[in-house]
């Protein structure tokens, strides 16, 4: 199996990256950019283009299961449960600061008719981008957009809650769990993500970005089920020999997320049985072939290794411009096609942004955050 030591790690004794795991989630980072665009011309989830982008997210959470299982697992005893949470916000939170910073500097840009944003004033701006910069999730009742997000200066913010809930529950409980009691709780989280989604009235689980009952529920079970899978497949973890690994895994990932919305209004179940199978089969089967991969193509590598490092940052940044580009599709009663300049500005100028926010701010505010509070550096 193929890794390469990247230079983003802040920690001197960061593990070896899957390269092409990394390849895979800048894949599906991107196609959540994508995702994102159709949404100001959607009127609900059942005609929402590249329909089932949302999925993406459930595959972040495995692939962190993943990658945190096989760079920690081994490592307790000599490191502590405040060691392992600092290394978690140390890499994690500076770009989660940066997403509600670009998220605040642009608010007062981004009214429409879904939103008025001229008339909140500058001080609840103020401490919503606090909140945001800290992750502490609002009511619908008292976020300043009034579209019922946890973080409404940039709406994505609410996976990397979840995200830190994860972390959390790998070092108190998970990573404590015997491999067959992980099995089980898989097993118990996906029965229970399968019934939200199958017999739930969305048809689907899109959710976990508001905090309600509905919401949070649906996050939960994404989180824990999704989480709990990457897990368990980095303890069972034995590679297989695939040819061309990352290129099929990536146009895998890109088919599956953009499968149209199935079953229609009539029938919402079937769409919640497509997501449970994508959750339980597709993407395990991904996380192990992509582990799995080898490449001696040094364009492939290239490749992977840029997509891997802009992810994270361009999950995190480019919220924002989707706020913009919806106000200016609203505000101008624009079709996709008049707007596409723009959509391809939003994308290819999130994807620029990200790789200067990595070099510039992130990677280095991580290396002094690194030395300045931990003894020993160390990895994701």
């Amino acid at each position: 199996m193929l890794k390469i030591q990247t230079p983003t790690a802040a920690f001197a004794d960061t593990k070896p990256h899957y390269d092409m795991l990394d390849g895979l989630r800048g894949v599906a980072a991107v196609t959540v950019v994508c995702f994102h665009i159709f949404e100001a011309f959607a009127t609900s989830h059942l005609d929402q283009r590249i329909n089932h982008g949302y999925l993406a997210v459930d595959f972040f959470f495995m692939l962190s299961g993943f990658v945190v299982g096989y760079a920690y697992d081994n490592r307790w005893g000599a490191m502590k449960t405040k060691d392992f949470i600092k290394r978690r916000v140390i890499r994690l939170h500076p770009m989660v600061v940066m997403g509600a910073a670009i998220g605040a500097a642009m608010f007062y840009a981004q009214g429409c008719s879904a939103w008025d944003v001229s008339t909140v004033p500058a001080v609840a701006l103020l401490i919503a981008t606090l909140f945001t910069m800290l992750l502490i999730p609002v009511t619908p009742a008292s976020e300043i957009r009034g579209v019922g997000e946890m973080f409404p200066l940039n709406g994505p913010s609410w996976s990397l809650f979840f995200e830190y809930i994860g972390s959390i529950l790998y070092a108190l409980l998970l990573r404590r769990l015997a491999t067959k009691i992980l099995a089980l709780l898989v097993l118990a989280a996906g029965c229970g993500l399968a019934a939200f989604a199958v017999l739930g009235a969305l048809g689907d689980i899109c959710v976990g970005f508001s905090l309600t009952g509905v919401e949070f529920t649906g996050g939960s079970l994404r989180l824990l089920f999704s989480f709990s899978v990457g897990l368990l497949l980095s303890r069972i973890f034995k590679p297989v020999r695939v040819r061309g690994a990352f290129w099929i895994c990536s146009l895998s990932v890109v088919a599956l997320l953009a499968v149209p919305r199935i079953g229609g209004a009539e029938h919402l179940w079937l769409n919640g049985v497509y997501d449970t199978v994508c959750c339980a089969v597709f993407f395990p089967l991904l996380v192990y072939l992509g582990a799995s991969g080898k490449s001696a193509d040094k364009y492939t590598i290239r490749i992977c290794k840029f997509l891997g490092d802009i992810s994270y940052p361009l999950y995190m940044v480019h919220y924002p411009f989707i706020y913009l580009y919806y106000a200016w599709v609203k505000n101008n009663n624009l079709t996709f096609r008049e707007s596409l300049p723009g959509a391809a500005g939003v994308v290819v100028g999130s994807i620029i942004l990200a790789y200067a926010c990595l070099k510039l701010y992130d990677m280095p505010v991580r290396k002094y955050l690194t030395s300045r509070f931990l003894k020993t550096q160390s990895s994701r």
